[in-house]
Formats: C-alpha cells, structure tokens, sequence
C-alpha cells in the first residue's frame, strides 16, 4: 500500500511533469522575439534543471489579478515566490551573464515554482471550465500569467492558484469577460477610470470604493500606475528608497505598490484594461529621454521599466515583433468598441522637459515646434492604426467609440496668455496631429466619439470642439465631434497642491471654465475617478471625489455627473451641461452647490 505522505509526493510530481513554461506568457512579455525585453524559454528550462521548490519554500505573495478580457478568454496573474522582494538581477539568453548586478533584492535562482490555475462559473470553483499549470522563476520575477480560455461572452468567473500538487492557495479572484463582438448588449456596461496613484501622496482609497460598492464591470486605467520618484513621504515610502532606473528597481516598484489592500481588492474583483503614462519610466518621457536621462541611459531605463511593466500588469502582448506596443482594441458587442492609446512611450516627438506656460526648461524649443506639420504625439505607425480603428468601429455599427487615452485632449488656454494652451505637454503641444484625428472624424462622418484622460491630478469635462476651423455654440454644443471626459488622480498632488483651500480652487477653475469656450465643468480640489455608464441610448458619467486620500477610508462625494445622448456628439444639456449644478470646481451655466 502506498501511504499518504508517498501519494502526495506521487501527485505533485506527475503535476511536474505536466507543467511546463510555455504557458506562463510573462516569458513572453513583452516580447520573446527580442532576446533583452524578454528570455527564450529554451535556456531557461535548461537552467532551471529540474529543480523545483516545494510548497513551504514559496507564497503567493502579491495577490491576483486578471486583464485584457476578451469574450473567450482572458489573463490571470499571480506571482509565487520565495521572498515578497524582486529579484535583483537579471540574465542574457546564455544564463550566466549578468546585465544588472543590484546589492539589493533576491538574487536569481536555478529553481523554478510550479503553479496551478483554475477558473469556473462558481466561486466554489465547481464548475471549472478551464485549468492547467506552468512553471515560474526569477527570470520573470516570479510572475505568472495564464491565458484562460473555454470561456462565454459576458459572463463572470472565479478563479484561483495553487502550488502543483498541494492545497496551498492564492486568494480567490473575480473577473469577467467581454460581449462577443456581433452580441447586442442587455444592459448597460460599466467602467471605472483611474489613472495617477503615487504611493507616497495617498492612500488608494479611490480603488478600494468601486470594489466595495461593487458597482462596475471592468477597470479602465489610464497610466502613471506607479511613480518613479525616490520615496520622500511621511505617510509611506515605496521600495527602493531612490528613483527607479534598473529591472530590479522596477520591479520592487510595481510590488511595493501591490501591496496597498485597496489595489489588491480591486485587481482581485474586476478585470483591467490599463495602459502606461509617462512615470512609468520616467516624468515626460517621450521617444528619445526624459527630463534626467537620455541616450543608452535612457535606453536601458525604458527596457527595464516595460519588462517589469509587463511581468507585473495583467495584459497581453499585442505584437510580437513590436516590443513597445501597448496599445490596442476591445469590442464589447455592437455597444462599443474601446481604443486604449499611447500618447507616451511609443514614439512621441519632443515634449516640455521643465518650465510651465513656455517658460523654463526647454519650452522656448517646443513652442517653435507645435506648429510643424509632421508632429506627432503617437508616431505614425499607431495614428494610422488608430484612424483605421475608428473608420472600423464605425463601418460595423457600432454605437459608441471610447477612446483611452493619457494627456487632456481639448485645447486648454488660460487667459493671460491670450489663446496660447498653457501646457505644452498635453494634445496642445502637438496641435497637427489633433487637427488629423479631427480631420478623420470629420472625413468618416463617425459619430458617438468619447475620449477618456488622465495625467493632470483634475477633473475636465469638455465638447470636443475643433477650435478656429469648425463652428462650435458652446452653450448648445452644437458643432461638437464628440466628449471628453478627463478624471482626477487616485492620490497623486493636484496641479495646484492639497495645501491650497477648496475657496481658492474654485475660483481657479471659474477661470479656466471662463476661458475656454469647450470646457464645461473643472475641478482642481479634489482627487478621485468617474464611472461610465454605457448603453445604446446614452453614455453617463458620475464623477468622485476623496475627500482626506491620506486616510485610509471609504469615505467619497459624488462632485459631478454628466449625460451624453446617442447621436448628439456633445454633453447633454438638461437644460444645461451637469443637469446645471455640480458639488465641485466650477460648471459653466450652473452652479456649484
């Protein structure tokens, strides 16, 4: 008779012998074609030998999360590791060269981990529709990413990790997949927007809320998840105590920040569809440096940051023979299709590195090229993309189209610089490639248009107006090409910082409203997000504010809510923008209450 102790080891090694790392895709991210963004799988199964380690030996250490939903299937995440710390250094395809060599974090390890997943309809975790198993190590950090398939349309799932052949678990997760794209819809489709959590500045209260009221289908993130910026706060400091320029560093950045509860519940609950911002490697980053680096510094830098990017994030790698692509498409049914965009890292031209309003740093060098016709906030390759995208949408008949997007979209001018945008590093600073995205909107007759953003620590709501080439009433909104909807920071300091009292703001936002015919509800008090509410007839969005982020509370104000009708290519007016009163900032033909 075989005893208990002999079958269980029996189990756990035929689970090894099943499991592979093949299907762990975080070796693939964020792509295996290009040897130093990630590692051929053939040296590191020859590395890792067989050695495997045993259930005491690792945790599940930062939770779960799932993302990149589609209507069949869908990526799960998890990390099992030996230590709660990164690893410190990473190997060339020989596996013997070492290309950082960080004092600090785990060192690289010969042993794998083996992981199982499932996922089912129940959270009992019964009716199991999907499962399977793969190995992890140091070369990804630990991470683990599944593709789970065999899955309905819009429907929501359980899942969970095990260690192979033992009953040690991860936390038990919640996602949800996509309508299939022919599907007609039965309800509105919920979204919760966030962008900007800076660890130090607050508590990421603003995620843990949409978890608690259990109120949306997905999560729609548009960038600066983490900041680079060593730690210098009385509340909380991440790891590593310096900015972040290594793998290592990077790495111990994104695990830092999983280690808030309310992210963790929210990555736990709902499906992500995210996308960088610029501090995800570095303030201002465009195609060539950042403020503080450039040339091979940089270079490596910005390897470093999307490697730990992707082994940390759960998303696919869209194009393998693109290392940098990140942005991408969902359909959701003939409701919607969402365009997740890049205005960052991909192969934006110059950007303002220091000085605000065109004055220091080299904002005298940008003004001279805002006005250049082959300027680009995208790079071609993706402006292209996206227009096809769009003509897409639109040609199948699809009712709205959501475009995720990082910087404020809609020219924003203050008053005492005449009509000059004041921030150079927004869609202002690159002001012909706006004019082509307006020119393919006004070409296609495509309709039902609704930019998202972020960056900026406010809250804008504007028409999308085609200033100075197409007549726009800004108190009908007629000659609109569509919405915007731009949310607060998680925790991140507003532009004029927390110090400044809510009287002053409100009177900065009167201004900026006064100032700019298409904007028609600001605020810079507040840290928050907004939830879209989506269906074929109208699109709603309810704007949130925290009110104390360095407190750790559910406490949050409803600010602002705004109603855009199918077909009406502008904000409601009921019978003005905002129903005409909000709680915050300034709306213009309302009051704030």
């Amino acid at each position: 008779m075989i005893s208990p102790v002999s079958l269980g080891a029996l189990l756990a090694a035929a689970s090894l012998v099943d499991a592979s790392f093949d299907r762990n895709i975080a070796y693939r991210s964020p792509s295996r074609r290009h040897p130093s963004l990630a590692v051929p799988l053939s040296h590191v199964a020859k590395r890792q030998s067989g050695h495997v380690y045993s259930p005491d030996e690792v945790n599940f250490t930062h939770g779960v999360a799932s993302g990149d939903p589609y209507a069949d299937s869908v990526i799960l995440w998890t990390r099992l590791a030996p230590t709660e710390d990164s690893v410190a250094s990473d190997l060339v395809p020989d596996g013997v060269v070492p290309i950082y060599d960080d004092p600090e974090g785990a060192q690289p390890s010969t042993k794998s981990a083996c992981v199982q997943f499932k996922i089912a309809t129940d959270p009992e975790l019964t009716n199991v529709v999907d499962q399977g198993q793969a190995y992890t190590s140091s070369d990804v950090d630990y991470t683990v990413k599944f593709e789970a398939g065999n899955l309905q349309p819009f429907t929501t799932y359980y899942y969970q990790f095990n260690v192979c052949g033992s009953d040690k678990k991860s936390p038990l997760g919640r996602t949800k997949t996509i309508p299939a794209e022919t599907q007609t819809v039965d309800r509105k489709v919920n979204f919760a927007v966030y962008s900007c959590s800076n660890y130090p500045e607050g508590y990421f209260n603003a995620y843990g809320n949409v978890a608690r009221k259990d109120s949306v289908d997905y999560v729609l993130h548009l960038g600066d998840y983490i900041y680079e910026y060593k730690g210098d706060s009385s509340l909380r400091n991440p790891k590593p105590d310096r900015e972040t320029y290594s793998l290592y560093d990077y790495r111990a950045r994104m695990g830092s920040y999983r280690t808030d509860p309310d992210l963790l519940m929210s990555h736990a609950n709902f499906a992500w569809i995210p996308v960088w911002d610029d501090h995800e490697v570095a303030d201002n980053a465009y195609k060539n440096g950042t403020g503080n680096s450039s040339g091979d510094v940089f270079r490596k830098r910005k390897q470093a940051a999307v490697r730990a990017y992707f082994e940390w994030m759960p998303i696919r790698q869209v194009d393998m023979d693109d290392s940098l692509r990140i942005w991408r498409s969902f359909s959701f049914g003939t409701l919607l299709d969402l365009m997740m965009l890049d205005t960052r890292q991909y192969d934006r031209d110059l950007t303002v590195l220091g000085g605000f309003a065109g004055i220091g740093g080299n904002s005298k060098e940008v003004e001279k090229l805002v006005d250049h016709q082959n300027r680009t906030l995208m790079g071609f390759k993706q402006e292209a993309w996206f227009y096809d995208e769009l003509t897409r949408s639109s040609q199948r008949g699809a009712r709205w189209r959501v475009v995720g997007n990082q910087v404020i979209f809609s020219r924003m001018a203050l008053g005492i610089l005449g009509d000059r945008p004041y921030n150079r590093d927004q869609w202002d600073g690159y002001i012909a490639n706006r004019n082509r995205v307006f020119q393919h909107l006004a070409d296609g007759n495509i309709n039902n248009t609704v930019f998202l953003s972020g960056d900026s620590h406010a809250a804008w709501v504007s028409d999308l107006a085609w200033l100075g080439t197409r007549d726009y009433d800004p108190a009908t909104g007629e000659g609109a090409f569509g919405v915007e909807l731009a949310g607060s920071a998680v925790s991140s300091e507003t532009p004029v910082g927390s110090w400044m009292p809510n009287l002053i703001t409100k009177a900065l936002s009167a201004w900026l409203v006064n100032d700019n015919p298409e904007l028609q509800w600001q605020d810079l008090y507040y840290r928050g997000y907004f939830e879209m509410s989506v269906g074929y007839e109208e699109v709603v969005a309810r704007f949130y504010g925290i009110p104390k982020p360095k407190v750790r509370s559910s406490e949050e104000i409803k600010i602002a809510e705004f109603l855009v009708l199918s077909g009406e290519n502008r904000l409601a007016r009921n019978p003005t923008v905002g129903g005409g009163k909000a709680k915050a900032g300034a709306l213009k033909n309302g009051k704030v209450e």
